[in-house]
């Protein structure tokens, strides 16, 4: 299997990852809240979010990369250390850290061992508006899709409602809503199932 392409600086993906052999990634509930935790320390200072979606064996967010001179604007390649204490790596290297962050944290708190994800983890660029829009469509009804709910808009762990709302986000909720057009289109269009024709810059293998 040959590896991935790095990830480009100022590029937008739809990247996703899923438990090894199906597993669940999620075990109980504070699992979501830790990942997060997790995501913000690794990833928002190189990446610009706009949708996510935890399911409870799969993982899906869609995000801009940074610029390299945003990031060094930003001088987190001088100051942001990971766990180990070792500085910043280029953003394909921090999502993996991501990663292998929070297989670490589930193997000691259930006394498991070995590999949680899938490596590589999955990368699609983003390469036009209309994939953008569909992208968003799409990583929110997965908990539908997959049948872990009958209405994805009552999954919890999605950026669905939390676009909606008015509390504060990090998520970039003005770019979304703009996207859409405005609040009442992001409602009506996502009621609309994204059809295999739109969801053909997927990859393979998408199932449970």
């Amino acid at each position: 299997m040959t590896s991935p392409s790095p990830l480009l600086y100022d590029t937008y993906y739809h990247i996703y990852n899923r438990g090894v052999n199906r597993e669940n990634i999620f075990v109980e509930e504070r699992n979501y809240e830790y990942s997060m935790g997790l995501y913000a320390k690794y990833i928002e200072p190189v990446a610009e979010t706009f949708a996510y979606c935890l399911l409870r064996n799969y993982f899906h967010v869609l995000v801009r990369v940074k610029s390299e001179d945003e990031i060094q604007s930003l001088r987190v390649l001088e100051t942001l250390r990971d766990s180990t204490g070792k500085k910043i790596k280029k953003p394909s290297g921090q999502f993996s850290d991501f990663f292998n962050a929070y297989a670490k944290g589930i193997n000691k708190t259930y006394a498991r061992t070995g590999s949680l994800f899938q490596h590589p983890f999955g990368r699609v660029p983003v390469a036009s508006a209309t994939h953008f829009f569909n992208a968003v469509r799409y990583i929110h009804q997965n908990p539908q899709k997959h049948k872990f709910v009958d209405d994805f808009r009552d999954w919890r762990y999605s950026s669905y409602g939390v676009l909606l709302s008015e509390k504060p986000t990090r998520l970039k909720r003005d770019v979304v809503l703009d996207w859409f057009g405005n609040r009442q289109q992001y409602l009506e269009l996502h009621a609309e199932w994204v059809t295999d024709a739109q969801m053909r810059w997927f990859v393979e293998g998408d199932d449970d």
